[in-house]
């Protein structure tokens, strides 16, 4: 192989394949990489010449990969992410702690550790600058695999191919329900037979703590309700009032969920359940250095907590 041979394409050219891709259109694509649309157009013809393969099939309605494009866009997500990893690792040549840092978390975390862990951050790290993105697992895990976050603090359960993590912590699940629902009277630890035959409300699909708290009642034998909740909030409203049911809350939201005192808690066993929180990153990422100092540093609060 002549490494000194031109390239058939560059990466300005490269974005524009993605763009399209991703946007299903040449005016849109031009309009996000702020050129005109015959420019781009021009550019990926150029393209498509040199590689000597059709990527985008065309027509008056709309643009579509085609088969032979998938592949090649796919190779262009990975060589533009390879670029950014490159600058990242310039950049933070003078100082790894420093820049910025893009973060998700998912909604069932986010309002219940975000407000206590960012002064101790602003400590631990006063030059980085983190900017935080609240958005359900698979949409999380969607954006640090293409490179729009850099990491991102989730429940780590199941297999996440292609990522590095760092474990911050374990949340405890507990039973809530109104004062007085038969669930909540013992003083006693719960265990998974506790919930056998109840019928328990829980989170709308997408968010992964649904999963979960599905998992429980399928080996408690309970039952879900018909109502199913946008957040967690939600949940504590409708478990809240009287013959309200029951539902499971991480531990990390109720200091924040209860805080009027509206919910009979009721903590379970040790070996009850519960899920890791886990900052995860792509393998090879340039931005592994700060995310598992952020890592650290939330790890300590929770611990505190």
């Amino acid at each position: 192989m002549d490494r000194t041979a031109p390239l058939p394409c560059s990466l300005r050219q490269l974005q524009y394949l993605v763009a399209v891709a991703d946007l299903g259109g040449f005016r849109k694509a031009a309009d996000a990489c702020h050129v005109s649309q015959p420019s781009l157009s021009a550019q990926i013809a150029q393209v498509e010449q040199a590689l000597g393969v059709q990527i985008f099939e065309r027509d008056r309605r709309r643009v579509r990969l085609s088969a032979a494009g998938a592949p090649i866009v796919d190779q262009a997500r990975q060589v533009l992410l390879a670029m950014r990893d490159l600058t990242d690792i310039a950049r933070r040549q003078g100082n790894p702690l420093g820049g910025t840092v893009r973060i998700g978390v998912i909604p069932t975390v986010c309002p219940y550790l975000l407000p206590d862990v960012t002064p101790a951050l602003a400590r631990d790290l006063p030059d980085l600058t983190i900017v935080w993105r609240e958005e359900k697992t698979d949409g999380l895990i969607r954006a640090v695999t293409s490179g729009a976050l850099d990491g991102a603090i989730l429940a780590l359960e199941g297999d996440l191919p292609g990522m590095a993590h760092e474990v911050i912590g374990l949340d405890r699940f507990v039973l809530a329900a109104a004062p007085g629902h038969p669930l909540v009277k013992s003083s006693r630890p719960a265990t998974a037979e506790t919930l056998e035959g109840a019928r328990v409300l829980l989170l709308e699909d997408g968010h992964c703590f649904r999963d979960q708290a599905l998992a429980v009642c399928a080996r408690a034998g309970a039952t879900e309700e018909g109502f199913r909740a946008t957040s967690l909030s939600t949940l504590v409203q409708m478990v809240g009032r009287a013959n309200g049911g029951v539902t499971l809350l991480p531990a990390l939201a109720v200091p924040v969920e209860n805080r009027r005192g509206q919910l009979a808690v009721r903590p379970f066993t040790r070996a009850g359940p519960s899920r890791t929180l886990a900052m995860i990153w792509r393998k090879g990422s340039a931005m592994a250095t700060p995310l598992k100092a952020v890592a650290a540093s939330v790890r300590r609060q929770v611990g505190r907590g």
